[in-house]
């Protein structure tokens, strides 16, 4: 629905209301991706994902490179599970 509505009907307000909804999502969709197992319980404990989502970001705070970021947080998972 809001695809379909030009951007030159919004007021400056609402532009900038809805340039952070991106933010909020993003957060949303991984935070089950990470803490959550495959039965649907909360997991902390001997969690690899958690620790590559952590060195993901801050590689990802250093470099602020995107591709960087995934790289890093898939390699870093891949040597947790497969090497540790």
């Amino acid at each position: 629905m809001i695809a379909l509505i030009k951007k030159e009907m919004f007021n400056d307000r609402i532009r900038e209301i809805l340039s952070f909804v991106p933010s909020a999502i993003f957060p949303a969709i991984i935070f089950p991706a990470i803490f959550i197992n495959d039965t649907g319980s909360f997991q902390i404990e001997d969690n690899p994902k958690i620790i590559a989502a952590i060195i993901a970001v801050i590689l990802g705070i250093f470099t602020r490179s995107i591709i960087a970021t995934i790289f890093s947080g898939l390699a870093s998972y891949w040597f947790i599970i497969f090497v540790i």
